[in-house]
Parts: C-alpha cells; structure tokens; sequence
C-alpha cells in the first residue's frame, strides 16, 4: 500500500513539474504538454498496482521495510514539493490509515476477494447480461430530462449520501442472505470440509488429526466469516455497477454536444471537478453516471442473492473453501492445544515422551 502511494505521489510530481506548478485547463485539442499529463493520469492507478504487487513480493522482512520507508520518504518529500510543509499532517494521516488497515488485514480479505471475482469472469459476464432489466431501465433514466435536471443541481455531497444509501440498501441485502447461507456453518465450524473443495493435502495442515470436539468459532471469527463472503460478493457486483456506469460516460461524451446539454440541463458547464481535478465532462453526466452505477449495484445485489446459479457458480465455492479454511483452524488450534509427542533417544528404552516431558 505504501509502495502504491508513492507510486501515485510520483506522477502527481511529475504532473507538477510538467504544469510548471500550475492548474491545468484543456480547451478543444490538448498541447504536447497536456497530453503528456492525460497520459500520467492514465498510467498513475496501473501502475501503482504493479508496483505495489511486486513490493508485496519481497521475502525478506529487513528488504520490506527498507522499501516502506523509502516510500513514505518519497511520498512525503513529493507532497512538500508540491505544496508546502502543510502536507506533512495529511502525509501522517495516510500512513497511520495504511498501517490501521494493514493490521486489521483488510488488504488481504480484499486481494483474496479480488482474486477469487477475477476466478470467476464467467460469473461477471452472467451478472451482467442478467442486468439487462437495469440497463434497460436506467436508459429511460438517462434519456430523461427531470433527472438531467436532478443531476445538474443536485451537489456532490448530497449526491455522495444518495449513493451511499443505496449501497447500504444493496450492502444489507448481501449480507443478510450470506448470514442465512452460512448459519450452518457458524454452528458447526468442526464440519468436514465438503467433496471437491481446495484439498490440504498440500500443506502442513495435511498431518494434523480432526480435534473432537472442535473449538466453537469466536464472536469476531463469525464476523470475519461473514465480512469475507459478503466482500467477495461485494466486490464482483462493483465491477459490474462500474462498467455499467463507464459504458454511459462513455455514451454520454458521444451524444451528448453543448446545444443538448444546455437543452437538458439549462447549463453550458463542459467540465467537472472530481478530486480536484479538472475533466473535460459535463458535471451533469458525471453526476448522472454515478447515480446510475449506484442503482445498477443495488438492483444486481438483490438480484444476485436469490439467483440459484449464481449461488452454485460464486458462492458455494467460497463457501467450500471456507469450510476448508476452517478444517485447518481446528486442526491448527487442537495441535497447539494437545502437541504430538516427541521422539527421543531412548537408548535405556524409554521410548517416547511428550514435550512437557510427560511418558
């Protein structure tokens, strides 16, 4: 996380030198310059990804935190070049997060939610072609003049609480449905793991015998169970909701030209401000675009919980991988509970004794 950061701070860097310090604009056909900086832009998120998987790769812990620090020190110096010695409490502020979020182990629930979606393409293509009705229903929404209206008026922290509210409305349909899906198994974490899923016999975990009876899951256990699932669902339902809303940018740029936007909207604004930056789109459409990523995710989160095949193409394989997750808990946590017994060298026939030096 940290690497990515810097990685972001960077070309944020090299935007400011190439801007000579100063805030961009781009009207009709970009300069050299102002290409150069699109194409930053374009490049900064990628590659923070890759820098930051590739750091994640290090074995060595020493190597680690060489490369943690060299990456606060940049991303602090950066953020002084750019603007002054006051970024330096926001700079304090984003390794704290990073370091809070690290420790929780939210990184690593989302990289394996990620990675389990992206197992699972197939799944996204069939939520999507299944979102249809959506589609369908929110192009009537997008070629509607009153929610042009809404979107050309309403103000970004307004509209970010609308959003907001919808994903809480979608958040606890998910939720709620997982709970009832995985109860079972919140009862009984001592459950063998079920036919065909991920097998331990390649791990350490393979040797250690089934305790009887296994250890009840904790209070947090349960929750974390519960976050895993419902994140990886999450997760795979924004993918879709944002190519839902990038596939309207992009229709948006193409249909929509100043005589119509002021038709629409009663305005003639052709940019937008997000993060602050300055892009060469309608805010309206900006607007309209994230209103209606929001509504495609809450519609395909109500929809994906009570679709059967959807359940047996995502999520009873996460669920026979928790199980599996779970088996190795119990097998970890009744070894270090009752240790095997230790060999010795039992040369006046003792045989063998247990750790604690017990026959």
């Amino acid at each position: 996380m940290l690497a990515a950061w810097a990685v972001v701070e960077g070309c944020l860097l090299a935007i400011f030198f190439v801007a000579g310090g100063r805030e961009v604009y781009i009207n009709g056909t970009p300069t050299t310059a102002q290409w150069v900086i699109l194409a930053i832009l374009a490049v900064a998120l990628p590659l923070a990804a890759l820098v930051g998987w590739l750091v994640s790769r290090i074995p060595g812990s020493r190597t680690r935190a060489t490369a943690a620090t060299t990456a606060v020190a940049f991303s602090v110096i950066s953020d002084v070049i750019e603007s002054g010695p006051i970024q330096l409490t926001r700079a304090a502020i984003i390794v704290a997060l990073v370091l809070l979020l690290t420790g929780c182990g939210v990184g690593s629930v989302l990289g394996w939610a990620v990675s389990m979606t992206l197992s699972h393409l197939a799944t996204v293509g069939t939520l999507a072609v299944r979102a249809l009705p959506i589609v369908l229903l929110t192009a009537l929404v997008f070629f509607n003049t009153y929610v042009w209206l809404m979107a050309a008026n309403i103000t970004g922290e307004r509209l970010w609480l609308a959003m907001i509210f919808l994903a809480a409305i979608a958040g606890t349909f998910v939720v709620s449905k997982t709970l009832e899906r995985v109860r079972p198994v919140l009862r009984s974490a001592a459950a063998p793991p079920p036919e065909g899923s991920q097998s331990l016999a390649d791990t350490l975990f393979a040797t250690m015998p089934d305790p009887v009876p296994g250890r009840p899951l904790t209070r947090a256990e349960r929750l974390n169970v519960v976050f895993l699932l419902a994140a990886s669902q999450l997760v795979e339902i924004l993918v879709v909701a944002s190519v839902g809303a990038t596939m309207y940018l992009i229709l948006g740029l193409i249909i929509l030209t100043p005589p119509l936007l002021k038709e629409w909207t009663h305005t003639t604004t052709d940019t937008a401000t997000v993060l602050g930056m300055t892009f060469p789109a309608p805010e309206a459409l900006i607007h309209m675009c994230l209103f209606l990523g929001a509504l495609t995710f809450m519609y395909i989160s109500a929809r994906a919980v009570d679709d059967d095949e959807y359940r047996g193409m995502f999520l009873d394989p996460l669920i026979d991988d928790l199980h599996t997750a779970l088996t190795a808990r119990n097998r970890y946590l009744g070894n270090i509970a009752d240790p095997p017994a230790a060999p010795v060298d039992a040369t006046d026939g003792s045989g063998y004794f247990h750790p604690d030096g017990r026959p």
